[in-house]
């Protein structure tokens, strides 16, 4: 079940980067909701490939079609399955490279562990098979959105050693992220983060850089002790997205240099109950989110397939240089901010299944 996320609302991705086509199945997803293509095209739009210079540019328009589990535009309560199909699929490009293992690619290590591998990009490794993660949490998050009011934001906050300091986690949205291709919402941070992408792509290299989420409205008592704890089905659901390196949530690394008198969030009285002063925390104690906005940030590495001309060995061990072809981006983290936003739903979608269903059983 290693393409299968998830307890109550489970979702299956299949494909691979140039098979006839990706997608998902989405299972647990409530009935009578509404639901339609145009309610998950417009963040496969925001993950799609060619969307600027910034990007790879290989062209896919990466239309959804809704193959089951919606009737009359209303969800049944069945298996949702979505489907995306490969139009400009290009295998031949990969074919020097069949039998040379990309440098700190997955190529060497599918291989180790199948005997077999999908040779044109990547296969399975690929960032193609995020769109079935992307359509199945814009379902995710249209019923977290309806149900509950929570409202999910991503954004680049750094590329290679340029941040956005700047930035208000309370007040940052998705209008403000997608108003330049970095989806960086620090204008000032953007413009240099695009010029260092640009002469990165134009040098046949790639660098690599963090994503910021913020999750607000989450309803306190969401989450599963104590392996199921909520930041760390969130910190797997990170690092299950490829090219990840690192999470971390609340304070962070960060916390660890402070003094307990100084990262402690102090209690307040709130409309509804408590709240906390501040938000050390990241929105979750002990594993449940506290009611206060859920806050991390995800590291993604340097995308490892290159142009940029690399010494390295063969599957049998002979030198070679390779110059890798194919259409790569030079830095995943514009593209990444949308395919966050989706594992997060799918986090937490499941969450808020699995608390109501805990809820009625008390009842």
């Amino acid at each position: 079940m290693s393409s299968t996320f998830g307890t109550l609302l489970k979702v299956s991705t299949f494909g691979e980067s140039h098979c006839k086509g990706v997608g998902a199945v989405l299972d647990g997803c409530p009935p009578g909701m509404r639901l339609s293509e145009a309610d998950i095209q417009p963040q496969l739009d925001r993950r799609r490939p060619g969307q600027s210079k910034l990007t790879t540019d290989r062209q896919e328009a990466d239309p959804v079609t809704i193959f089951s589990g919606v009737e009359n535009g209303l969800t049944l309560g069945t298996p949702i399955g979505l489907f995306v199909p490969n139009k400009d699929q290009r295998p031949g490009d990969y074919r020097e490279m069949s039998k040379i293992p990309r440098p700190s690619h997955a190529d060497f290590t599918y291989q180790m562990k199948y005997g077999i591998r999908a040779s044109s990009g990547g296969g399975r490794s690929s960032a193609r098979e995020t769109i079935g993660r992307v359509a199945a949490g814009a379902v995710a998050e249209k019923m977290l959105r309806e149900r509950f009011g929570v409202e999910i934001v991503a954004w680049v906050s750094a590329v290679s050693d340029i941040s956005a300091d700047d930035v208000d986690d309370n007040l940052v949205t998705r209008q403000l992220v997608d108003g330049n291709p970095m989806r960086c919402p620090s204008t000032a941070a953007a413009d240099k983060m695009q010029a260092l992408v640009a002469r990165v792509k134009e040098e046949k290299d790639s660098v690599g850089g963090i994503v910021s989420c913020v999750c607000r409205r989450v309803p306190a008592g969401w989450g599963e002790p104590v392996f199921d704890k909520l930041e760390a089905k969130l910190a797997q659901a990170m690092l299950s997205i490829p090219a990840t390196k690192g999470f971390e949530i609340g304070s962070g690394f960060a916390g660890s240099r402070m003094r307990g008198s100084v990262h402690n969030d102090p209690f307040v009285a709130a409309e509804g109950g408590l709240g906390t002063r501040t938000n050390n925390s990241g929105g979750i104690q002990g594993g449940i989110s506290n009611g206060a906005s859920i806050a991390f940030r995800v590291a993604f590495k340097p995308p490892a397939t290159i142009g940029l001309a690399q010494e390295t060995v063969d599957f049998d061990g002979q030198p070679v240089t390779l110059e890798a072809k194919g259409r790569h981006d030079p830095c995943v983290v514009p593209r990444a901010v949308p395919i966050v936003e989706a594992m997060v739903a799918l986090v937490l979608g499941d969450f808020a299944l699995r608390q109501h269903t805990r809820l009625q059983n008390v009842e």
